[in-house]
């Protein structure tokens, strides 16, 4: 069932109900002690470090907060080979299912490998991605951070969450045409590794939805997507031969 959110928030509306949560995402998703942990206090405008603190504790990138603050992202972020992010499908299906220390081989070469060359230019973004303020925008251009198109994010969704979705209803909540739902949400925290609360809590939605916990695996899925967003097509394909010579 689709659920009614409220009227798109200014950022400094979506940087306090972050801020509310951590107390409550540390102790229940991450377990993390509280000790020693005091309250971050709101600045405004955020800083970076102010942000980068934030997403240690919730699980969130930080430049997926510069989002959030309405901050523009550094060009050197949006360095994608595109090519690379049709392989992504593939990576996933291989790296998700290995138990934790293939899982963090992976990884490892994937760090290990140089960035895409400066001759890759920023992405410019098309017009049908030039999306209206809203929570469907917002979390779509989380996606985008990963190097992550409509029908690679669809794809994605579903190796991790299970949810079945066309690369057309990612454009649609991207457009704020497909509002998001309780199933939607659980989709989007797998891809971007967050806790389904931490989502619930920065769209408004009710905590009912944010039950379900991210497995191990779908989180190390998660940070391995974040790790490859800037490699060529060829190093993504280097890493998926690894990870599918480890499952066998």
């Amino acid at each position: 069932m689709v659920m009614e959110l409220p009227a798109y928030p200014d950022p400094d509306v979506l940087l306090a109900r972050l801020v509310q949560i951590q107390s409550t995402v540390l102790s229940r998703e991450t377990g993390l002690p509280m000790d020693g942990l005091p309250p971050i206090p709101m600045l405004q405008p955020p800083t970076e470090e102010f942000l980068r603190s934030l997403g240690q504790r919730l699980g969130m990138q930080s430049h997926d907060l510069f989002l959030v603050a309405g901050l523009a992202i550094p060009d050197d972020t949006l360095r994608f080979d595109e090519r690379a992010g049709r392989e992504l499908p593939e990576l996933v299906e291989g790296v998700i299912s290995l138990p934790a220390p293939a899982r963090q081989r992976v990884r490892d070469c994937a760090q290990s490998l140089a960035e895409v060359p400066q001759t890759v230019l920023p992405r410019v973004q098309r017009p049908y991605e030039q999306y209206p303020p809203g929570f469907g925008a917002l979390l779509v251009r989380m996606l985008a951070l990963r190097n992550l198109g409509w029908s690679s994010a669809a794809q994605v969704m579903y190796l991790m969450s299970g949810v079945y979705v066309s690369a057309a209803t990612i454009g649609a909540v991207g457009r704020g045409v497909r509002e998001l739902d309780a199933e939607l949400l659980t989709g989007f925290a797998a891809v971007l590794g967050v806790p389904v609360a931490v989502l619930a809590s920065l769209t408004g939605m009710r905590q009912s939805v944010a039950s379900r916990r991210l497995s191990a695996e779908v989180v190390d899925t998660a940070a391995l997507l974040w790790d490859v967003r800037h490699l060529t097509a060829g190093q993504v394909r280097q890493v998926s031969q690894l990870a599918n010579a480890s499952g066998g």
